[in-house]
């Protein structure tokens, strides 16, 4: 059995798609309050902060994948997030069932510097210092050989349904509400984004790849990075007017520092996003060589096939 811990989100959704279609049926989804997503899913109702049901949640697995999210509150992750790391690892090792942790890059440096496996963590903030805490704890077990881990990173998301990122919400969700599309901090830097299915897709292939484990994944990427510019360019010439050729003009407008830091005295979310908004100041080269070359036959999703489907 493959169990999905945190099965609520939407790369946790792609994911028990993947995992139905190429490797198993027998999937568990863990979470509060449980959705199935294949007819043949298992539904566990568990809170992870709880170790006791945590320990049931992971009974009986040979692969656990924890893709657990929080709401966009500093607090919440700093009191939260390293409970459930705590708990699922300690599962894991009590059940020997191998742990696929799905993690992100806010504990990398907030630099155009390349991103790769062996980039250090260099946390600026609250949310980055939890982040690369839950990382290191995980780590730390892999080094001793306690327990059967990998670790699989990736960038800012871009995607269908339930997909959260500062590029959904200020541009693609705003594209499809007929809205003027914003833009944070500059429109020349380029951006590495993941689409959320081949996020999960990729995890999928990890984790049921053996010798995989042990190490740390860069989920794959294109890597023709765009900036804001060229993405919002492409966009335009992919949503045009019913019946009409030409290109749609999308506008936009940039916002800048200053603007989110007022913004945040009177908005809770723009206060959350502070730290996370140097990163849009500089070219974010996420690399994904190492997946490319173990996975030559992954097939990549690029922007226009990606916005094409959004």
């Amino acid at each position: 059995m493959q169990t999905i811990l945190g099965a609520n989100g939407q790369i946790a959704e792609e994911l028990a798609r993947e995992l139905h279609r190429n490797y198993t049926t027998d999937i568990r989804l863990v979470s509060r309050n449980p959705k199935k997503i294949n007819d043949t899913d298992q539904l566990f109702p568990a809170n992870l902060l709880d170790a006791q049901a945590t320990d049931k949640a992971v009974a009986g697995s040979e692969i656990a994948y924890l893709t657990v999210g929080l709401p966009m509150n500093a607090q919440m992750w700093m009191e939260q997030f390293p409970v459930m790391m705590k708990n699922v690892i300690e599962a894991c090792k009590k059940h020997q069932c191998k742990l696929v942790f799905f993690d992100n890059t806010y504990m990398y440096a907030k630099t155009s510097e390349p991103q790769t496996e062996e980039s250090p963590f260099v946390p600026v903030g609250q949310k980055s210092t939890v982040r690369a805490q839950m990382a290191t704890m995980l780590l730390d077990e892999m080094n001793k050989k306690s327990i059967e881990a990998v670790i699989c990173r990736a960038p800012e998301f871009y995607g269908t349904g339930k997909t959260q990122s500062i590029t959904n919400t200020l541009i693609f969700d705003n594209i499809k509400q007929g809205k003027k599309l914003k833009v944070p901090i500059n429109d020349n830097t380029k951006r590495t984004l993941i689409w959320t299915p081949d996020a999960s897709r990729a995890m999928a292939l990890i984790g049921n790849t053996p010798d995989a484990y042990h190490q740390t994944w860069h989920l794959p990427c294109d890597d023709n990075r765009l900036t804001y510019k060229e993405l919002i360019n492409l966009a335009s010439k992919i949503y045009l007017p019913d019946g009409q050729s030409g290109q749609k003009k999308l506008n936009y407008s940039v916002i800048k520092m200053w603007q989110f830091k007022l913004g945040s005295l009177f908005n809770k979310q723009a206060k959350e996003l502070q730290e996370l908004l140097p990163r849009y100041q500089y070219d974010n080269i996420f690399i994904s060589d190492k997946f490319k070359k173990r996975f030559p036959d992954f097939k990549l999703t690029s922007y226009q096939e990606g916005i094409v489907k959004l």
